[in-house]
């Protein structure tokens, strides 16, 4: 009688279990968030609201970005999490966001959140450009670390820098509009053009020039102090520049796509991702995160950062993101890698 009430309560159980996971929402996420993060952030969601699935679609930036723009009439994203600002504020300048105010948001720095009464998108963190040097690469070919982004202009780094094409990485994107913003735009460009002559390569991740440093495949990588910290835990032979001029950088950022059917449990992820739990786990990868009070040093990263970083004009660097862009494929593009 005993066994047989335990199969019973057993099959109940594995029933309920089958119709709680049938019943779980499939909610498809784009990102250009660094695969590692993936994980964890889906994992504290998925936690907090066991209903709810994600589906990652990633890509870099760029990519994303076009992605989005080109599904403008026939969304196949429901939302987007970890995707730049920038990028986030020329989709809501193409009525392709749903706006939605989060459970929360008012506890994030003002500068994290769209400025609208009702947010289009909500900011999470900051990633802040940096030069990746690799010690040994750099003393065989006589390279000193650069102090200064003019540094990098100088002969004797010529052939030996590598840095990310801003079409495909959103890193690569916040250097330029950052240079365009620090020097002017006719200094800017006058700046990438001798940059151009001692650049390598450019890469379609932003992630890769630092990677590509610490393997020993380039003295220099132009890349962002996440990825160069990481690599530095792992006893990559690298160190992290940044530049005296000042650091471009960007937020990722949070956003509803508009016109998804599952808009219930996208505004869940939204009201997570304003969360003191996610601003925790963002404080893992980054120093600078939405949240006033939650951030704690980040290893490898200087303590002063955040008064580093420039003032970023991001309605300018996304109104103006198009005209840029194609003036970089112009002028450069000839040294970009070729597209997996």
């Amino acid at each position: 009688m005993t066994l047989s009430l335990n199969k019973t309560l057993l099959a109940a159980a594995l029933a309920l279990t089958a119709t709680a996971t049938q019943a779980a929402t499939e909610l498809t996420v784009y990102t250009a968030l660094e695969a590692d993060q993936l994980k964890a952030y889906a994992k504290a969601f998925e936690s907090a609201n066991p209903d709810v699935k994600i589906r990652w679609v990633r890509d870099s930036t760029g990519i994303i970005t076009a992605r989005l723009l080109a599904e403008k009439e026939n969304p196949q994203a429901d939302a987007i999490l970890g995707v730049a600002a920038t990028s986030l504020l020329v989709l809501k300048n193409q009525q392709m966001l749903e706006p939605y105010k989060p459970n929360g948001v008012e506890t994030l720095s003002t500068q994290f959140v769209d400025k609208d009464e009702v947010p289009s998108w909500v900011g999470m963190n900051a990633w802040v450009a940096s030069i990746c040097y690799n010690r040994i690469e750099a003393e065989k070919h006589g390279l000193p670390m650069p102090t200064s982004w003019q540094d990098l202009t100088k002969p004797v780094y010529q052939g030996h820098l590598v840095m990310p094409n801003p079409n495909s990485s959103g890193t690569g994107y916040l250097d330029v509009s950052s240079w365009l913003q620090t020097f002017g735009e006719e200094g800017g460009w006058a700046f990438m053009d001798s940059l151009h002559q001692n650049i390598d390569r450019y890469t379609h991740s932003g992630s890769k020039p630092c990677k590509m440093a610490a393997a020993g495949e380039t003295p220099i990588g132009i890349s962002f102090a996440y990825r160069g910290a990481k690599l530095i835990n792992k006893g990559a032979p690298i160190d992290l520049g940044f530049p005296s001029e000042g650091l471009g950088w960007d937020m990722e950022a949070a956003a509803i796509v508009k016109g998804t059917a599952k808009l219930a449990a996208a505004r869940k992820l939204m009201d997570w991702a304003v969360t003191r739990e996610a601003n925790t786990l963002y404080n893992d990868n980054f120093a600078v995160v939405a949240m006033p009070g939650v951030a704690k040093p980040v290893p490898n990263y200087p303590a002063d950062i955040a008064d580093r970083m420039i003032d970023n004009d991001f309605e300018w660097a996304a109104t103006n993101r198009a005209r840029i862009l194609k003036e970089w494929q112009q002028r450069y593009d000839g040294k970009s890698e070729a597209k997996n």
